[in-house]
């Protein structure tokens, strides 16, 4: 294809998945299912597991292989963007008063489903085509725990912006804790692939990296903004505090993507480094719209077109999924709920943090998708965790609000504001 033909067909695509994710929108509100999951369903439903099955012709011509690389940029711009708007929004004062609850609930949904999730990996590792000829049981084990224990970071912070939990410590707390799980997530991945491509450097670069990355923003990045900030003056709110703002995006998550920790965190630590009042919120209102509307959803629907549903031909297997169903959502959503009632929240609060914690959303699908391209796992793996990512997805919402009007006033109680700093 020529440069004109992809810009072309680029246009069409974004057409197609904005159509699809208002039409799956507006049949999942009648299912208390918010826009972020619908547009995940969109992206699924566009793939091979339902358009690519109707119209195999006419799915190839607007996806060809060919456009996959100027789709996936489009994805990860979209992607980096909403997270620095996430991290714009987050307030990281919500966790002051109760950071040992934060810290509980990451860790026990780090541990209960790394343990259960090494189970099933050496069952499955046992079983005939789960995972590659060349893997150990004990990497089977690792991989299997690394997919249980990832939570839907960027899907959550979207339900909870949708839900209105922002400014709640429920909502501070599980995306705190979602964000230390993604991180251990990925963390044993590189340490995963390092061991199978006998490349110790790339586990360092993530876990070294990414701690070193994290330090400089909070130390050196942070202050330095305010700094500029304050000095501009009203000039910071218009397009030059834009520009300098999306300038230091691009470079925080060009380098945490280059130390295989990917872009998505880079772009939430530069958010949380930013400025807090008046400059935050003229630039959220300059960049969240179109990165919602337009940009964010080419990430679901990328992902979709590389997930296939339809490999599930047998009840051994059916079984099998059911199995990583149960264990997944055991060890998340209970052990995370847990975890907070022990911390002081309410039950109502303990199981809305569970249920929150329990989504995995294409999160879990780009992991997923590492681990077919570098030999972990085999198709039939892969499609079942597909599964369990969606299924648990798509109940987040619904269960959340069973449990919402038992919320403190019908909804999330609110952390106590921070006194002012002298």
């Amino acid at each position: 294809m020529t440069s004109f033909d992809l810009s072309a067909r680029f246009f069409l695509q974004l057409a197609v998945i904005c159509a699809a994710g208002r039409l799956c929108a507006a049949v999942g509100r009648r299912f208390l299912q918010p826009p972020v999951v619908c547009e995940m369903v969109a992206g699924v439903l566009l793939g091979p597991s339902l358009f690519g099955w109707l119209a195999p012709r006419a799915s190839a011509w607007i996806f060809p292989h060919e456009a996959m690389p100027v789709l996936f940029a489009a994805s990860q711009l979209g992607l980096a963007l909403y997270m620095f708007c996430v991290g714009l929004e987050f307030q990281p004062e919500l966790l002051s008063s109760g950071w040992r609850s934060s810290v509980s609930v990451s860790l026990s949904g780090i541990a209960a489903p790394l343990v259960l999730g090494a189970g099933l990996g050496a069952w499955s590792h046992s079983q005939p085509g789960f995972f590659t000829p060349e893997v150990a049981r004990w990497q089977a084990m690792l991989f299997a725990g690394s997919a249980m224990c990832i939570t839907a970071f960027p899907m959550l912070a979207r339900i909870i912006v949708e839900r209105g939990l922002t400014g709640t410590r429920v909502g501070a707390l599980a995306l705190a804790a979602g964000a230390c799980d993604d991180v251990a997530a990925w963390a044993m991945l590189a340490v995963l692939i390092a061991v199978l491509k006998s490349d110790a450097g790339i586990a360092l670069s993530a876990i070294v990296g990414g701690a070193a990355f994290a330090a400089a923003v909070y130390f050196v990045v942070r202050p330095l903004a305010r700094v500029l900030a304050a000095k501009a003056g009203p000039a910071a709110l218009g397009p030059e505090g834009l520009g300098a703002a999306l300038l230091g995006l691009m470079v925080a998550a060009w380098i945490t993507d280059s130390i295989r920790l990917y872009a998505v965190f880079g772009a939430f630590l530069f958010g949380l480094a930013m400025p807090r009042g008046e400059f935050a919120r003229a630039v959220r209102e300059r960049v969240e719209p179109v990165t919602t509307a337009l940009l964010l959803p080419t990430f679901f629907a990328y992902s979709g077109l590389n997930t296939r549903l339809g490999l599930l031909d047998s009840p051994a297997l059916w079984a099998a999924a059911a199995l990583v169903l149960l264990a997944s959502t055991a060890g998340k959503g209970l052990a995370c709920g847990l975890a907070a009632r022990l911390g002081g929240y309410s039950w109502a609060e303990s199981a809305a943090v569970g249920t929150l914690m329990n989504a995995r959303g294409l999160m879990e699908l780009i992991l997923l998708n590492i681990g077919l391209e570098r030999g972990v796992i085999t198709p039939t793996t892969f499609t079942i965790y597909v599964l369990m990512a969606v299924a648990t997805t798509l109940a987040a919402s619904p269960v959340f609000e069973l449990v919402r009007p038992r919320l403190a006033g019908g909804a999330p109680s609110r952390a106590p504001s921070p006194a002012p700093r002298a």
